[in-house]
């Protein structure tokens, strides 16, 4: 296992290393040691190694992750997992401000809580968070999953596309054009994937409300105009 200690070594170094790691290396598991708020750590990592961060971290860290699996022993700033291909990206602590904005694939594992814009314009990747997230969550998803087990603030989904959204807790409010949608059995089955994925143990999908898209605002209509 290879150490990065950011209160001695730049992190432009750690960073040239896990973007260095050749095809079928055996060196693919890393540590970093008091990462102290630092910004962009482990952005754009496109190889099947894990990433053990030994404190929080600031801006987009894991960023346009793809392949790798981040472990984050601390809390996130905002923009964690922005743009995520795959992988997994797992925060024993809270995430800022738009966490796995945009992703298109991979896992996102928040143990705490989530602020606001949580999973913004989501397009493939799953987010589960254990506690709660903030207001406009999902605002313009469009596909994958946000599975919350707390509460979820203000105008959930707003402008959502076909992003499925699963909340034990209770919802402050829904945005524009979201709905609450019939929990089905195909919808349950999901459910537990995910939570297992996320090595949730102690959730019952059956305690969950699924909200989707009412699909009233996929084209301009007039009759419409005071929901946009």
């Amino acid at each position: 296992m290879q150490t990065f200690d950011l209160a001695t070594t730049p992190l432009r170094e750690l960073n040239q290393a896990l973007h260095a790691v050749a095809s079928g290396s055996n060196d693919t598991h890393f540590e970093v040691l008091n990462p102290r708020g630092s910004h962009s750590v482990a952005v754009g990592v496109d190889a099947p190694v894990t990433v053990d961060m030994q404190g929080n971290v600031g801006y987009y860290c894991a960023g346009m992750n793809a392949q790798a699996t981040i472990n984050i022993h601390g809390s996130a700033g905002p923009g964690v997992a922005e743009n995520m291909m795959s992988g997994t990206v797992v925060i024993d602590g809270d995430a800022s401000q738009y966490a796995g904005a945009t992703g298109r694939g991979g896992l996102l594992v928040i143990k705490g809580n989530a602020a606001s814009r949580c999973g913004i314009s989501m397009k493939g990747i799953d987010i589960v968070v254990r506690g709660n997230i903030g207001h406009m969550s999902a605002f313009m998803a469009q596909s994958g999953n946000l599975v919350v087990l707390g509460d979820a603030g203000e105008a959930l989904g707003d402008s959502l596309y076909e992003a499925r959204l699963f909340v034990r807790g209770n919802v402050r409010s829904l945005g524009a054009d979201c709905i609450e949608k019939e929990m089905r059995p195909e919808h349950l089955d999901l459910l537990r994937s995910l939570l297992e994925r996320a090595e949730i143990t102690d959730a019952d999908p059956a305690d969950f409300k699924r909200y989707g898209s009412a699909r009233k605002l996929y084209n301009f209509n007039i009759d419409n105009a005071d929901a946009y």
